[in-house]
């Protein structure tokens, strides 16, 4: 294990210091929205206090600088991927990602008995667009379904793999199971049918090193807000031969360069796809988050989180009555869970009186807890900024709710 100071680092983050019902805040979940290091909550605040302009439209200083600002974001979150800058899409988020390919993308493509491939793990967001596509060009979507430890079922996949697949839409890391899926030979396999593939890193690059370019995908889209980035952000990247042949998805301002009544030439990408005002100050936190993660180093963050995994799976498994679920080799920091006689919302709200904050439900993921034959889990998910104390208590408070609800 590193040297480094986690709990000098633990410090970065503001709200980790707060109590909850009197007791210390032990925050189990990552996954849904990671807690925000002073370096971004400065760097939103700065751009407000001292560059507030729009971008792109005004060649006063402000507006320079504004531009400036936002462009050095999006150079530092291609890099932090490695990618070039002029693929990177700056989005509200993974949804609006996965939908703009869907529409901008698979609309325009797909026809009946065309297929797109999706698995039995991902979050609702890589599965609804694709329904929506479905429904309206007679293509069909078919599930690759996973092993009994939560991971995918890689044979089954590849023998779903033929020339009437058009599209594999598919998660690098499982919101509720942890399951890292090889992502890199996935897409190695997929080009061999001419399979375009698009890859959901919302749970992966906040916890691992992750170059995109390597990975060999169409198409990679992730959330800032998961990345101890501000809320409203995200990133599509896309191989740039796809990105020029693909339409608009939304008009408006500065996703053109002329406008006439008789027809409107388009911008370039990235411009083409970022039409009105853009989330800038968001994009600028976005920025500072990846320089902070990378001043860590994603190796350290990695390793960090897979010694608190193991730890805090020790620690819960000796828990009378406590099932986990996904338990894949090389798993992420993400642990799901069900105690004996005890409704996840209700467990959750009682372990919220002792401090823990977990999420309770099914994660936006109902085929998933349909296969896993439970309506709800619990969701302990873990990040670098996390303690064996935090673990400790999160453990004795499980065992403390059990007792009352027995």
């Amino acid at each position: 294990m590193s040297d480094r100071d986690w709990q000098a680092i633990r410090a970065d983050f503001p709200l980790l210091s707060r109590t909850v019902n009197g007791k210390p805040l032990r925050y189990f979940d990552t996954a849904n929205t990671s807690q925000k290091p002073a370096a971004v909550i400065e760097a939103t605040d700065d751009f407000y206090r001292q560059h507030n302009a729009n971008v792109s439209r005004a060649v006063h200083t402000l507006g320079s600088e504004a531009t400036e600002a936002y462009e050095d974001a999006r150079k530092a979150i291609a890099a932090f991927i490695g990618v070039p800058a002029n693929t990177l899409i700056l989005t509200s988020g993974t949804t609006f990602g996965i939908n703009l390919v869907a529409y901008a993308w698979a609309l325009p493509r797909l026809t009946a008995g065309d297929r797109i491939l999706v698995t039995r793990m991902e979050h609702h967001a890589n599965i609804v667009p694709w329904q929506l596509i479905a429904e309206r060009t007679g293509a069909r979507i078919e599930v690759v379904d996973l092993l009994p430890d939560g991971s995918l079922d890689l044979a089954g996949l590849y023998a779903a793999m033929n020339d009437t697949v058009k599209l594999l839409a598919l998660t690098h890391v499982s919101n509720v199971l942890g399951t890292v899926n090889p992502v890199q030979a996935i897409c190695r396999e997929a080009r061999k049918h001419g399979i375009t593939t698009l890859v959901d890193g919302s749970q992966a690059l906040p916890h691992m090193p992750v170059n995109v370019a390597a990975l060999g995908c169409d198409f990679y889209v992730a959330t800032g807000h998961k990345l101890c980035g501000p809320t409203g952000t995200g990133v599509l990247w896309g191989r740039k031969e796809l990105l020029d042949a693909m339409p608009p998805f939304i008009g408006g301002g500065e996703m053109i360069k002329e406008v006439r009544f008789e027809g409107t030439i388009f911008n370039d990408v990235p411009a083409k796809f970022e039409a009105g005002t853009p989330n800038i100050a968001g994009h600028v936190g976005l920025g500072a988050a990846v320089r902070y993660l990378s001043g860590i180093g994603m190796a350290e963050i990695q390793a960090r989180e897979s010694e608190l995994l193991a730890y805090a799976t020790e620690q819960l498994a000796k828990i009378d009555g406590l099932r986990i679920f996904g338990t894949a080799p090389d798993k992420a920091a993400i642990i799901s869970f069900a105690v004996e006689g005890a409704h996840a919302h209700d467990l959750a709200t009682l372990l919220d009186l002792e401090g823990i904050a977990v999420r309770s439900g099914q994660h936006c993921a109902h085929p998933l807890m349909q296969f896993l034959g439970v309506s709800a889990t619990c969701r302990a998910s873990i990040a670098f900024y996390n303690t064996h104390e935090d673990i400790d208590a999160l453990a004795a408070a499980i065992i403390k709710v059990r007792k009352l609800l027995q």
